[in-house]
């Protein structure tokens, strides 16, 4: 039965102290009957699982990493967003984790978030150092640091555990860690030179929020693309800040241009407000403009039309980041770097063919 102290709250149960002190033993010796290591006498065992019944404790994290020098769980440092890109990567994450027997922690680093002593941290570096300083004192073995972004200061990152990064940017300064992170060049080259292939003679991009390593991957892969093709390089429109809202505005300044027949938009949500733009502009897609966006979301392809779209396998990203922390953590070797992250384009009724546009006086 549960019981409260007076103030309502819930009364812990006994813990592993409480169990060494009953049985005569130390904790290292309740740890080990715990866990079910060797160089314990059976009658010591006996004497440990007859206290442990009777006190009816229930082993926790804590209570093993005295003896393993691990918590079996892995800390994870997110944007604390609902975008569609770095929230589904977070539940590949946390599969990951579960898969491999170890439980998932998370601190967020909202924009304008105060520390708990109500001191603001000093830009991105200071969000996140509050974060990690948050995941160390839970117990973490190893940290995974989703979707950094660049405000403009270094981001110097000293931890006491193996760290595992998902994009550039991140300067490690007890060197224990990695970057693992799909390629987004190569994706925004594949969606550029998809457009080019089909005869327009350049391809626009309305870029995302330029301090997202993310997006500043995409907008290197669309020049290198325009680059390689000797296509001409457009004025880019004001970067979007990933919202259909921000695609949008980015399309309707588009729609003003009569030369524009094609655009690449950094992520699905802010193609899905250039659909709008063009449709209010008079503008049929892809007759008088072709659209490719990036991330394929669950309603890219019931869009009117169906949009064509960059997809990355967010799950194979997800394991080898894991794979890596974990052999960082268990100090065996790091899995061979993958050639690439799975990258296709679905392509769908959004892209077609160039075909001249016509003005009315």
């Amino acid at each position: 039965m549960t019981t409260t102290g007076a103030a309502g709250r819930r009364r812990r149960g006994p813990g592993m102290t409480e169990v060494a002190r009953a049985a005569g033993v130390s904790q290292k010796t309740v740890s080990r009957v715990v866990n079910g290591e060797p160089h314990v006498s059976p009658e010591v065992r006996d004497r440990v699982l007859r206290v442990i019944r009777e006190l009816d404790y229930r082993p926790n994290n804590a209570a093993r990493a005295l003896l393993l020098g691990r918590y079996r769980r892995i800390g994870v440092v997110s944007l604390g967003t609902a975008l569609y890109g770095p929230s589904t990567l977070l539940i590949a994450l946390e599969r990951a984790m579960q898969r491999a027997g170890y439980s998932f922690a998370l601190a967020s680093t909202l924009e304008g978030e105060r520390s708990e002593m109500g001191v603001p941290p000093d830009g991105v570096w200071g969000r996140v150092s509050v974060a990690v300083e948050a995941l160390l004192e839970q117990g973490v073995d190893g940290i995974v640091l989703s979707e950094p972004i660049d405000d403009g200061t270094p981001l110097r990152l000293s931890a006491e555990v193996p760290v595992v990064s998902l994009a550039e940017g991140v300067e490690l300064t007890d060197g224990v860690g990695a970057v693992v992170g799909a390629d987004g060049v190569a994706a925004a080259r594949l969606a550029t030179e998809h457009l080019l292939s089909l005869g327009h003679r350049t391809v626009w991009h309305i870029p995302g929020p330029q301090d997202w390593w993310a997006a500043r991957d995409r907008l290197r892969g669309w020049r290198e693309a325009l680059a390689a093709a000797g296509a001409p390089e457009p004025t880019l429109p004001t970067p979007g800040d990933w919202s259909p809202a921000s695609g949008y505005a980015a399309g309707r300044q588009l729609a003003q241009l009569s030369d524009v027949t094609a655009v690449f938009a950094a992520n699905d949500d802010m193609a899905l407000g250039a659909l709008r733009a063009f449709a209010e502009a008079g503008l049929s897609v892809p007759g008088d403009v072709s659209v490719v966006g990036y991330d394929d979301i669950p309603a890219a392809a019931h869009l009117s039309p169906p949009l064509t779209t960059v997809r990355h396998d967010t799950t194979a990203l997800a394991n080898h980041a894991v794979d890596v922390l974990i052999a960082m953590i268990e100090g065996r070797p790091r899995p061979a770097q993958h050639d690439g992250i799975p990258v296709e384009l679905a392509v769908r009724a959004s892209s077609g063919p160039v075909r001249s546009r016509t003005t009315t006086d």
